[in-house]
């Protein structure tokens, strides 16, 4: 059997999570030039939602499928399937068509991250793994400065089509490494899939997303969600490998640490999201500008993070966890303070600064002290599960500070809310009556502002969750013998 080529297949490995670091960042850069465009500012949440959604439903099967088929059948499989919903983005015409391929993107982007950090954790040990770790967090760190100036660029001087199709380059560049240079010995376990706990899971969250940012008769989609839960647990609890065991839920660092990750998960998804849209919409800046004001959180997170992991062996996790999360409640209570149509454009820069410092250092934290409380034999579920809410409470809170924006559009009903579309053209409205111009700004506005404060809201809940965190060992592990057994 031919030899895996480590350093080559790291750096394939790396130009796929590059790739979803440079989505990240670049689409929310184009996405209000998007909407000037092609309108349906009603759905701009359903754009990130969509993608979030798919991608995060999927990461366990794709666990299962390669843990069964072998990781780079797996791997290959979701990069080209994150190609083809790039491609099929950029060539959109409509909203609908749009939210439609981002979900097949994200069905892609599901296997990518998570299957990638395995085939880390498969061909190098556990020493060589930090170094590795550290790379990939300036892969992040390089997108981050990157994706905002190259979104910008694309949509002044291209057009917003080839923020989608920059990805495809990079895929195939990756794709050619992993085909010539990685190389598995697959050992087949025979395992299930539990396909009516993802039925029920991926149900759940669609009706939980119509409920949370539904317009009046949408509301239906919170009771649906309720029962299809309870459904979900109900399941999970017999099934022989359920897509997420009830029984880590035993281990109070994993409780505090899913809560805490859904809400500030929340909070930086909405960030990403509204942020841009606050700075193009209401502050009349460029697309580059809109895009840089993400740029602090998305490199102050890997810095941080790079300096978490030597401090957490002097600290331990508490002070990390408590102090990274009250560092986010400065950065988001700055922006609901300050963010307003005559804020300079310096202050939400040093407020996501911030929101991303304090975000590397609680994240890196309470992921570690994840894995650090149970054994390597359920420490791939437990990671899993953690990455899982983080994403969920994303598309949650992204889905809910979209219901709050669509609601304050359509509060006046002698507006049509398609009118607000033409905030995000180049010229601002311009062409627009001047009194419905004001009126839709102000709409526009007072939805941002109202959203700033519920980020500011899911931070301070987060920080308040990290005060319960347990004290956990650095050597300590929980079994799954000991889960097993009844508390």
């Amino acid at each position: 059997m031919r030899t895996t080529h480590r350093p080559l297949t790291t750096l394939a490995l790396a130009l796929s999570l590059f790739m979803a670091a440079l989505e990240a960042t670049v689409v929310s850069t184009a996405m209000p030039t998007v909407v000037g465009e092609l309108g349906g500012i009603q759905h701009y949440a359903w754009v990130f939602t969509a993608y979030m959604l798919s991608s995060t439903i999927t990461v366990p099967i794709y666990g299962k499928l390669a843990d069964l088929y072998g990781r780079k059948p797996v791997l290959v499989f979701g990069i080209v399937l994150f190609l083809v919903g790039s491609i099929a983005s950029g060539l959109s015409t409509s909203m609908a068509m749009l939210i439609g391929f981002r979900t097949l993107q994200g069905l892609g982007a599901g296997a990518m991250q998570p299957v990638a950090l395995t085939v880390i954790g498969d061909i190098y040990t556990l020493e060589e793994r930090a170094k590795v770790q550290g790379a990939f967090s300036a892969v992040w760190g390089i997108a981050g400065l990157i994706g905002p100036i190259t979104g910008g660029f694309l949509v002044k001087y291209l057009t917003w089509h080839w923020v989608f199709f920059i990805n495809v380059p990079v895929g195939v560049g990756c794709l050619i490494l992993l085909l010539s240079y990685f190389h598995e010995r697959v050992e087949r376990k025979p395992q299930k899939l539990d396909y009516a706990g993802a039925a029920l899971l991926t149900g759940w969250v669609v009706a939980l997303l119509v409920g949370v940012q539904g317009v009046g008769v949408n509301l239906w989609g919170l009771p649906v969600a309720a029962v299809l839960l309870a459904a979900f647990v109900a399941v999970e609890r017999k099934a022989a490998e359920p897509i997420i065991p009830m029984s880590i839920f035993k281990v109070p660092a994993i409780v505090i640490s899913s809560i805490a990750g859904a809400l500030f998960s929340a909070a930086m998804f909405g960030a990403t999201t509204y942020v841009p849209l606050f700075v193009q919409g209401v502050l009349g800046g460029t697309p580059t500008e809109a895009g840089g004001m993400i740029t602090p959180m998305i490199v102050g997170w890997p810095l941080a993070a790079l300096v978490a992991g030597k401090l957490l062996l002097k600290t331990g996790f508490r002070p990390l966890i408590v102090g990274g999360l009250g560092l986010t409640v400065v950065g988001t209570s700055l922006m609901a303070l300050l963010l307003g149509p005559q804020a300079p454009k310096l202050l939400p820069e040093v407020a996501m600064g911030l929101f991303g410092i304090g975000m590397g250092f609680a994240s890196t934290a309470l992921l570690i002290a994840v894995q650090t409380s149970v054994g390597w034999e359920l420490r791939g579920v437990a990671t899993a599960s953690n990455m899982f809410f983080r994403t969920i409470g994303g598309a949650i809170g992204v889905g809910l500070m979209g219901g709050v924006m669509v609601s304050q559009l359509l509060k006046d009903p002698t507006v049509p809310i398609s009118a607000a579309n033409a905030l995000m053209s180049p010229d601002h409205g311009q062409d627009l009556p001047a009194d419905l111009l004001a009126t839709l700004s102000s709409a526009l506005g007072t939805g941002l502002s109202i959203n700033f404060w519920l980020i500011c809201a899911f931070t301070v809940a987060a920080f308040t969750a990290g005060l319960f965190f347990p004290k956990v060992s650095r050597t300590t592990t929980v079994s799954s013998t000991e889960m097993a057994a009844p508390h």
